[in-house]
């Protein structure tokens, strides 16, 4: 009996994985053995990579608060205290957004943040 080698489908298969590699630093993407656990660790990390910028995205949220707020004469700790007293609701993401792009509606918010403080 004759040897079968794959031929179109093992080609297809290849070329598909070397597709997905291309970038890929030295021989990863050009053999196929080391493309394709090149391909299996890349896509495991961009899964868990996807969940990390979310985490990163509000740890940066919150380093602008604190230094806006900070610069305003409060802590970021207070400030989100005094929001939570006072009944409001804005999301650390526009909470920075306002911090970076809006100094004077941010120290408004400080104020009544810390009206409600005392």
């Amino acid at each position: 009996m004759t040897r079968a080698k794959g031929g179109n489908t093992n080609r297809k298969r290849h070329k598909k994985v070397l597709q997905q590699v291309k970038g890929h630093r030295g021989s990863r993407n050009r053999r196929f053995k080391v493309a394709q656990e090149s391909l299996i660790h890349a896509l495991s990390y961009s899964t868990i990579h996807r969940k990390n910028k979310k985490r990163e995205q509000r740890a940066l949220a919150i380093i602008r608060i604190n230094a806006a707020a900070r610069i305003n004469g409060i802590t970021y700790g207070q400030l989100i205290h005094g929001l939570k007293l006072s009944d409001v609701d804005l999301d650390r993401k526009s909470l920075s957004n306002i911090a970076v792009n809006d100094p004077d509606a941010f120290k408004e918010i400080v104020d009544f943040a810390r009206s409600s403080l005392v």
